[in-house]
């Protein structure tokens, strides 16, 4: 009987200390390497396994911090809203570990989250920012206000009721034009469908909210932006991007030429070569 009581309460403490991460934890990072830190902050859905290429190599030579967030791959969902969360306890991270001085490099959301971060405060050596913008909610609604996304919307809720299957069709679809390397874009599909489901939606409402035109103003370090030229082309590539960063004084626009959103799936020797020479 003892016994049973003690192993009752070892569960019941195990289960509190999850439940205490579960609800506190807002991302997993993988430290890989030693020297100068690089962070590596993944976008929507993916894991840290999205730069695994890259980091082969780039671990050589500095000390890679590699991201995964909540309710993506096998991280734990968090409670809502979302961004905010990710973006504080980042930020926490970052000074905890005296990470103020690393070089920050982002895709998509990644991208969006080193933006905010820098603008919020001075941290940072460089910002490498791949294929991301300073709102893309902006970009998808004419009328864009950022108040006017919230959760419960048709779309929204028709997303959260889908079927597996009618899910992965979804996935399908959208992949599809992310990346021409159809291995990588199996696997984007798999991240998608792992994805939390909440997440996946209320997480993407969160990201669309992010409005950072004017305020990365702020931003004083070197900023290199990798940018697709698929599907549209350089020319209205060019203008999105130029609009979008009117207002950041300091920044090397770079088009990664043929490649969709995953650069680093399309382009993989460019991607990683750049990125040796902008670090």
């Amino acid at each position: 009987m003892k016994n049973l009581r003690s192993i009752f309460l070892v569960l019941l403490t195990a289960m509190f200390v999850w439940n205490l991460s579960s609800q506190n934890k807002a991302f997993e990072v993988k430290v890989v390497g030693q020297g100068e830190p690089l962070l590596f902050f993944p976008g929507f859905t993916c894991t840290d396994k999205v730069w695994e290429e890259q980091v082969a190599e780039l671990s050589k030579e500095y000390q890679c911090h590699l991201f995964t967030f909540a309710g993506f791959g096998a991280v734990t969902p968090i409670e809502f809203p979302w961004y905010p969360k990710i973006e504080k306890e980042v930020l926490d991270y970052i000074k905890e570990n005296s990470l103020e001085k690393a070089t920050a490099i982002g895709h998509s959301l990644g991208g969006t989250l080193a933006l905010s971060l820098a603008a919020k405060e001075p941290l940072f050596e460089k910002l490498i920012i791949v294929d991301a913008l300073t709102a893309s909610g902006a970009l998808m609604f004419p009328d864009y206000k950022s108040e006017n996304l919230v959760y419960e919307s048709p779309y929204n809720n028709q997303v959260l009721a889908m079927n597996a299957a009618d899910f992965k069709s979804m996935a399908i679809q959208m992949a599809s034009g992310m990346t021409s390397n159809q291995d990588k874009r199996n696997q984007i599909i798999e991240w998608m469908e792992m994805a939390d489901r909440e997440t996946y939606v209320y997480g993407y409402t969160d990201y669309l909210k992010v409005d950072l035109r004017e305020k990365v103003s702020a931003i004083q370090i070197p900023v290199t932006i990798l940018a697709a030229t698929q599907p549209f082309g350089e020319q209205i590539a060019r203008k999105t991007y130029e609009e979008q960063y009117k207002n950041l004084a300091n920044y090397e626009l770079i088009f990664a030429e043929g490649a969709s959103h995953f650069i680093m799936y399309d382009k993989p020797d460019w991607f990683l070569n750049t990125l040796k020479s902008k670090i």
